[in-house]
């Protein structure tokens, strides 16, 4: 199944859960992106975890130190998924998997800034790792860069992960990433800077259901 993952960063709480309302039936997974839980902590999980019981819920913590630590943290709050930054040390990342095993939920490595992206993902796999993200992010997109090469990079690799995909999409362009085979495409300032964001996330969620599963 593909999916929609609305990614919540810059909005302050309370718009942030009215949007999110607002596009409740359009999309499988709720992020909670970096700078939101920056500004929010753990109790922004617990309060979307509360008001969206359905939906899976992922914590954009970009881990890069003490794994067990930062995941166990977001697991308790109620987190199904947290992010680890693929380019940390092995023993973070693993630490992270072990953590996740034990409370029943998933690891999704970050491939921002990894240089040799095929290797890497071979080398998550092996760990056990549960998603792998491409993520181009916003100081490469205003530079003209897209994810788009690298999900095409990636999917031949990916044989056990879920291969997830951020980086400026929409619904122009949503088509172009599930031909790629993203299995998560995760968009943020589409939908929650559009005039109607509940129309852009329902364009976006037709295109994933056109492609149907991989």
């Amino acid at each position: 199944m593909r999916k929609l993952q609305l990614a919540l960063d810059v909005l302050p709480m309370e718009q942030a859960l009215a949007l999110t309302e607002a596009v409740r039936g359009y999309v499988e997974r709720i992020e909670l992106g970096t700078p939101f839980v920056l500004e929010y902590g753990m109790e922004a999980v617990r309060r979307f975890r509360a008001r969206f019981p359905e939906k899976e819920l992922l914590v954009d913590l970009k881990i890069m130190d003490a794994g067990a630590l930062e995941a166990g943290a977001a697991f308790a709050a109620g987190a199904d998924l947290v992010t680890v930054l693929a380019v940390t040390d092995r023993a973070t990342i693993r630490a992270c998997v072990q953590e996740a095993e034990r409370y029943h939920k998933a690891v999704v490595a970050d491939m921002i800034c990894v240089e040799n992206p095929e290797q890497t993902a071979k080398e998550l796999e092996a760990m056990g790792i549960h998603g792998i993200a491409v993520h181009t992010g916003v100081d490469q997109q205003a530079r003209g860069r897209t994810p788009l090469e690298d999900v095409r990079r990636l999917r031949p690799v990916v044989r056990q992960a879920e291969l997830s995909v951020a980086g400026g999409i929409s619904r122009e362009t949503a088509a172009d990433y599930c031909r790629a085979g993203a299995q998560v495409l995760i968009v943020g300032g589409a939908i929650a800077s559009a005039p109607d964001p509940a129309a852009e996330a329902i364009a976006i969620h037709e295109v994933l259901q056109g492609f149907g599963t991989l």
